[in-house]
């Protein structure tokens, strides 16, 4: 078994080097990573933080025992779109006392909250230790644990942010080495919240902590009238309520460096006086579909649902665990293609793990190279090699057989039984030569997808002696 004494090493953002991991306390160990806006649907893109980071939540519990780990991944339901439809679609309630702001925008996020929940697990990922929301955050708190107004009010008062024009603003120039992250000069900023640069403001880079809402819009009270918080803050106060003022890993997407993250880090160090938000900033390359930039224009934009449970990509749905796999073939920092010819490897790939893993009753133990692998930098790639070797060796009850089993559960992957039930494929075959008589060629290709899914290969022939049709089938291996 490994232990936290073979070294974990992480690619810290911040440095630019690999280095060796240290948590500040290891019966601690704490991570923050920046979750899913919940106004529609996440896309693919999405998916990948979320799998990524599972794998480090796993590791960490590994090397430093399951009850010493701390995973907070937000939800982001205070947004500007998502204001603007709970006024439209509960504006009236809002306005009679019949509804708070708060439960209104819980009504508009939380069909996309949920699927977003159902989505992630069938991709295999394990539910954070905590998942705060935005809008519980926003106001000082009964229990005393950080919020957004309060932070704000930290910032006015050491000197980092001013009030302008109804709004509060972050004062970029009153941190010397703001954009250590993204290593930007200060001049070279650009604005970094979701206004355009105004008059009013005393640098171009300064951003908004808090904004002014009409009395059409949502908002809550605050020292500076009613309104709401900008984008960034919202992760500055959700870190700092379950990880403290500082903590060891920040997680997100690469497209996350600037302006979201280099803004958490302004906002935290200069709210509590601290060199430092996070220890270690990781973050995970970008993903583009079949070659290219995924965009709704382009036609390629698909969301985690769809891959699921529809035909839109590739012509078919694919299982979770084929999506989770595709995506951990790669390593997390590089650039991934998303394609079906990754999909389809994936596929085959599981497929034969699972079926030589099968040959083994119960999972055995955790090899240590599989966990040597994960700790250089998340290795996946490397790890999936020990996987590979192990199902070659495989064979009825032995020790490499069970060590995949226990390698395939660990990383998150189904180990339910593999082999196939004969008398099931039978019918399924029956019933597609009736579909076939039938002429009803869309069902009867479904059933063909659905069996090589699971593996099986349909083979359609004649009989030499009667002319009629017949299908065989045969187990890919």
């Amino acid at each position: 078994m490994s232990d936290a004494s073979q070294g974990l090493r992480l690619y810290n953002t911040l440095t630019r080097t690999k280095e060796n991991f240290v948590p500040i306390d290891a019966l601690n160990v704490r991570m923050y990573v920046c979750g899913p806006t919940v106004y529609d649907f996440a896309h693919i893109g999405n998916a990948r933080p979320v799998i990524v980071f599972d794998v480090l939540f796993r590791l960490l519990r590994h090397l430093y025992g399951q009850a010493h780990v701390t995973y907070v991944r937000n939800i982001t339901d205070v947004d500007d779109k998502i204001n603007a439809r709970a006024l439209r679609d509960f504006g009236s309630e809002i306005s009679a006392g019949k509804l708070s702001l708060n439960e209104a925008i819980r009504r508009v996020t939380e069909k996309t909250a949920d699927q977003f929940h159902r989505d992630v697990a069938t991709l295999g990922c394990l539910e954070p230790t905590v998942e705060p929301r935005a809008t519980e955050f926003v106001e000082p708190r009964a229990d005393g644990k950080a919020d957004m107004i309060t932070l704000i009010q930290s910032l006015i008062k050491r000197g980092h942010a001013y009030v302008a024009a109804g709004e509060v603003l972050f004062d970029t120039a009153s941190m010397p080495d703001y954009g250590q992250l993204s290593k930007r000069n200060l001049d070279e900023q650009q604005a970094g919240a979701r206004v355009a640069v105004d008059a009013h403001k005393k640098n171009p880079g300064d951003f908004v902590l808090w904004k002014l809402s009409s009395p059409e819009e949502p908002g809550w009270q605050s020292p500076w009238g009613r309104g709401r918080p900008g984008w960034h803050i919202e992760c500055s106060a959700m870190s700092a309520a379950y990880l403290g003022e500082v903590f060891d890993i920040h997680g997100g997407g690469l497209d996350l460096i600037f302006p979201h993250h280099e803004n958490e880090i302004a906002q935290s160090r200069c709210a509590h006086g601290t060199s430092v938000m996070a220890n270690v900033w990781m973050h995970n390359g970008f993903l583009q579909v079949e070659g290219q930039k995924m965009s709704k224009s382009l036609g390629n934009f698909y969301s985690i649902h769809e891959l699921l449970e529809t035909k839109t990509f590739g012509g078919r749905n694919w299982p979770g665990e084929v999506l989770r796999l595709a995506m951990l073939m790669t390593h997390y920092r590089e650039p991934i293609d998303f394609s079906v010819r990754k999909l389809e490897e994936a596929e085959n790939t599981l497929r034969k793990w699972k079926r030589a893993a099968d040959l083994a009753p119960a999972a055995g133990q955790l090899p240590v190279e599989v966990i040597s692998a994960l700790s250089d930098d998340l290795a996946t790639y490397t790890a999936f090699q020990v996987l590979t070797q192990l199902a070659g060796e495989a064979a009825e009850g032995n020790e490499a057989a069970a060590a995949l089993k226990a390698s395939l559960l660990f990383l998150g992957f189904d180990v339910a039984s593999a082999k196939v039930d004969e008398d099931k494929i039978a019918k399924a075959i029956a019933n597609r030569l009736a579909l076939i008589a039938a002429k009803n060629w869309a069902e009867a290709d479904r059933i063909r997808d659905e069996l090589l899914a699971q593996g099986v290969q349909l083979k359609d022939g004649k009989d030499p002696a009667t002319g009629e049709r017949v299908t065989t089938w045969e187990v890919k291996r």
